[in-house]
């Protein structure tokens, strides 16, 4: 058990925003979280709840204000992210949530399994899930592959600059979710104002993009023989989640050993499933709410995040809004 009083924990915690620049970002971010994007152009990500060394959240209030998420694990252990979870990921945050606005098509990219991973870069891999939020008319996004591939096939493509057209295309609209498993050739394509959940890793191995440059003038550099070795070739399943009716209140849209998603569509009040044993990263995708555990009152705005301690025994939201919630 840990040492610490957890009835003395804070039970909710916002973060500070936290806004990327990236060659491919828009200008819708900073307008749908509300806040100022201070002389910041191409934002092409906000990352709500981070705990990568390096890029970690930083707690925005109470009495933890100004600790990263890394010293707020160290501080409240198992009591904050579970106590099965710090004893299997100590420190390290296991989930990252972010927006994502594509002004641009993103590049052909995959992302390598636990076990590649870890053999090559000492962290795990990458499964990652969307949730279209807006989709400009004519939206798309590229996951999977139509047909089964070959290595050499596969090398071939790329040598002709074609790959783009062996990866499925799906028109995306408000509410569309697609889960890609790590191995999945996958693009945001342009138009697309989304969150992401996946695992926390930052390892991306760039096929193909469409012969850009950095800020520098330099090509982009690809990674295409590395990234060889993480695809999953035979990877022809339809990526996009089961639809479900937007009157049902809440459903679970995933639920995968890697973590589990639910969305909830607020009108009046609502309790609001807690994991056993396990933090709940809650994201306001439209309107506003306000979160009451037991002892404590948090309110979310569109845009904004909230960790919620694995002590935490019962949650109730009030108001009128999309609420998306991810735990492993």
């Amino acid at each position: 058990m840990d040492s610490h009083d957890s009835h003395a924990m804070p039970a909710l915690f916002k973060f500070e925003p936290n806004l990327k620049t990236v060659l491919w970002g828009g200008e819708k971010i900073a307008a749908f979280k509300g806040v100022r994007a201070h002389g910041k152009r191409h934002v092409g990500e906000s990352w709500e709840v981070s705990g990568l060394r390096g890029k970690e959240s930083i707690v925005a209030s109470g009495p933890d204000k100004g600790l990263n998420l890394r010293e707020l694990i160290d501080k409240y252990r198992g009591d904050l992210v579970g106590k099965h979870i710090y004893q299997f990921h100590g420190n390290e945050f296991p989930l990252l949530v972010k927006f994502i606005d594509a002004k641009q098509d993103l590049s052909v990219q995959v992302h390598p399994d636990d076990d590649l991973a870890w053999r090559r870069h000492g962290c795990g891999g990458k499964n990652e899930f969307w949730y279209i939020i807006q989709a400009d008319e004519g939206a798309s996004l590229l996951a999977g592959l139509q047909d089964a591939l070959t290595r050499n096939e596969y090398d071939a493509l790329v040598e002709q600059g074609s790959i783009i057209q062996a990866i499925r295309r799906h028109t995306t609209a408000p509410g569309d979710a697609f889960f890609l498993p790590a191995g999945c050739l996958h693009s945001i394509g342009a138009g697309n104002l989304l969150c992401e959940v996946q695992q926390s890793s930052d390892i991306t191995y760039r096929v193909h993009d469409y012969d850009r440059r950095d800020a520098n003038g330099e090509p982009r550099q690809l990674h295409t023989a590395l990234a060889a070795d993480a695809i999953d070739f035979g990877l022809t399943r339809d990526v996009r989640c089961p639809g479900t009716p937007s009157s049902h209140p809440h459903d679970t849209l995933l639920h995968e050993p890697c973590f589990t998603v639910d969305v909830y569509h607020l009108d009046n009040e609502m309790p609001l499933a807690m994991p056993h044993d396990a933090f709940l990263i809650i994201t306001c995708l439209k309107g506003e709410a306000t979160l009451r555990a037991p002892h404590e009152t948090v309110y979310l705005a569109q845009g904004e995040s909230t960790l919620v301690a694995a002590t935490v025994p019962s949650l109730t939201a009030t108001g009128s809004a999309t609420l998306l919630t991810a735990t492993v």
